[in-house]
């Protein structure tokens, strides 16, 4: 167990735990990785984070990532763990700066600048605008499209007292979206290129401080509706922007740091 090092990264307030796996002592070590990622992440009482992301090697770009959201599930994307990735990848010697990396549904590509990276994502698909679902006895209009996960966005006016936690929880686990359920993003148009965000994620069960493909589906939303330009910059929760840059591919930039690095001890996982 001491020799499981491990790095801790933030991107808009998203915070990841990233361990180099190449050489499989993950998988030797916890063959139950669903039950080690959500002890690792409790927060409070162990490092705490939004996600684990195993390094591992890849025969077809520079390495693979497995990624896995904080109640042990595992998803095909997450764009700022993307982002943290390939920072922790260029700065350990794993990838150049201009680096591939595979995922579940393919190969992902990023550029790291300094302390900002920029990633490509796979061009968003099932993109339905203004569907009318019930809850509540109420009729509510969403839009919904995948930007790697699937992501339903909501144009909130008053975003600062939107039901987040509430309406969000009901919209994830609605039955259109089921099995397995969807983000829910609340929208507010602050300028034609400038957005708010906030995100319901799935897997951690409550809104987060940033979600990379939530702001990527924001913004693809309310371009294909007419009501903003690319690039996109989006406010997130945290308080920073990122920017979505929408034509001839989907990109997400944004600032992104280390934190700390340690090694992990018995008493972690207990």
């Amino acid at each position: 167990m001491s020799d499981v090092r491990f790095f801790k990264m933030t991107a808009s307030g998203n915070d990841f735990i990233i361990i180099d796996n190449r050489e499989k002592l993950i998988d030797r070590s916890f063959p139950d990785l669903s039950s080690f990622v959500r002890k690792l992440c409790r927060r409070n009482f162990s490092v705490g984070a939004d996600g684990v992301i195993l390094v591992e090697r890849s025969d077809r770009a520079f390495f693979k990532w497995r990624f896995f959201n904080s109640d042990g599930s595992e998803a095909e994307m997450c764009g700022n763990g993307g982002r943290c990735v390939a920072r922790f990848a260029y700065e350990m010697g794993i990838a150049p700066e201009t680096m591939t990396f595979e995922i579940q549904t393919g190969i992902i590509r990023a550029e790291v600048k300094g302390m900002r990276v920029k990633i490509q994502l796979h061009d968003p698909h099932s993109l339905c605008l203004d569907k009318r679902i019930r809850i509540d006895d109420e009729e509510v209009i969403i839009n919904s499209v995948n930007t790697g996960v699937p992501h339903v966005v909501m144009i909130y006016e008053k975003i600062e007292d939107a039901p987040v936690e509430e309406l969000g929880r009901k919209i994830r686990f609605h039955s259109t979206f089921s099995p397995s359920g969807t983000n829910v993003n609340f929208v507010k148009i602050l300028k034609d290129d400038e957005i708010m965000v906030r995100t319901y994620e799935r897997g951690v069960e409550g809104e987060t401080y940033a979600c990379g493909t939530g702001v990527v589906a924001s913004a693809v939303v309310l371009k294909e509706k007419g009501l903003v330009k690319t690039p996109v910059n989006a406010l997130t929760k945290g308080g920073e922007s990122l920017r979505v840059y929408i034509g001839g591919g989907v990109f997400l930039e944004g600032e992104v740091r280390f934190v700390f690095e340690g090694k992990l001890h018995p008493e972690a996982i207990l």
